[in-house]
């Protein structure tokens, strides 16, 4: 693929709910990163977070809307919005009105969906994978439709007749589509159908396993050498800055670790199965509010090597941060998001574009040329 510009965002995800910011101190925060250098900002679409009690959870459509009507340079997208709860039309729609307020500057992320935003409010969760793929389609058949040009879609869970929407995005063909994934058939349906990726709870190691695949699927279907060059290999990382990397890297170790709990992190570093733990059961019926499962996953979690996990975290003093994303960009990462950790979120934001990106861009420049 040919050489990107590096990217940097910062995600308002449950590092600001658990927070609980407010409206305005989440606008000033967006306000400086837009003045600093950053290129995007993206927010989490989740219902809640019931384990953290004081935490404040915002609709990320309206949120970003507000974000663009503050900024004027950085592009704007979920990370990402839970498909399985929306109908593909009204993220199509949502899509091209955040596209259009903030000038060009929407990007859709999107997942197939997870049982913690889905159980306790009865919607069903069945075959996920399956409904993302034509979720995404009907999405990008909607995004070329007017009353001149109605469209129909044929699918085995969605069906549009004549259908159209009354407003064009400004970003052309549209705005780019970023799939989180993280399984073989999900990351096949990213190289086939996406413009973007983006992952969240990754080792080096894992997201260049991951994005070799998403490469193989690209050629599979037939992508073009525009589409290959312009895809985003983006990643969700996590950044505390302190002075004793050591020290905190003691407290966040286990809640890390809790994060990187998959079998494609157990797979690619040889780790063997967790006894006891099934994988099927976390993904289809995991609830924050089930305590349950978050004592089983702790536990398994504890027998992650210290030294992987540590692997996907920036933790200490910019000198101590930079190496860690150096790591990653060699595993091919372009476009990273910024979830800062601690309580100086508005000099965690200032210190990483004033000491961590000058330094990661200019080894980027000397990579490339």
């Amino acid at each position: 693929m040919a050489h990107k510009n590096l990217k940097f965002g910062i995600q308002n995800g449950l590092n600001v709910a658990r927070a609980g910011y407010t409206e305005d101190q989440i606008l000033t925060a967006c306000q400086l990163a837009d003045r600093t250098g950053y290129d995007s900002i993206f927010y989490m679409d989740h219902t809640n977070v019931p384990q953290w009690k004081n935490a404040t959870v915002l609709d990320p459509w309206v949120m970003l809307s507000a974000i663009a009507s503050v900024t004027q340079n950085v592009e704007l997208g979920t990370c990402v919005t839970d498909a399985i709860r929306r109908h593909p039309s009204n993220i199509a729609l949502a899509a091209i009105t955040l596209d259009r307020v903030s000038k060009g500057r929407a990007i859709l992320g999107i997942g197939a969906g997870e049982a913690q935003n889905l159980k306790e409010f009865c919607i069903p969760f069945e075959k996920p994978v399956s409904k993302w793929a034509e979720q995404i389609e009907v999405i990008k058949t909607l995004y070329h439709s007017d009353p001149d040009n109605t469209v129909d879609y044929e699918g085995k869970y969605y069906k549009l007749e004549k259908a159209c929407l009354q407003a064009a995005p400004i970003r052309k063909p549209h705005p780019p589509t970023y799939m989180a994934s993280g399984g073989k058939r999900t990351l096949e349906l990213t190289g086939k159908l996406g413009e973007g990726w983006l992952p969240i709870g990754y080792t080096p190691e894992l997201f260049e396993d991951h994005r070799k695949q998403i490469e193989v699927a690209m050629d599979k279907h037939g992508r073009s050498q525009e589409d290959k060059d312009n895809f985003e290999m983006a990643l969700d990382i996590d950044v505390y800055f302190s002075e004793d990397a050591e020290a905190s890297w003691a407290k966040m170790k286990e809640a890390v670790k809790v994060s990187l709990f998959k079998p494609e992190i157990l797979r690619v570093h040889g780790l063997k199965e967790i006894e006891g733990f099934d994988f099927v059961k976390y993904f289809t019926e995991y609830s924050m509010s089930d305590q349950s499962w978050i004592v089983k996953m702790r536990e398994a979690a504890t027998k992650i090597p210290d030294a992987i996990a540590r692997s996907s975290t920036a933790v200490g003093t910019p000198e101590d941060i930079i190496p860690v994303f150096e790591r990653f960009m060699d595993a091919g990462v372009n476009h990273f998001v910024i979830r800062f950790w601690g309580k100086n979120y508005f000099g965690s934001i200032d210190k990483f574009a004033s000491h961590v990106m000058p330094a990661l861009r200019e080894k980027n420049k000397q990579k490339f040329g």
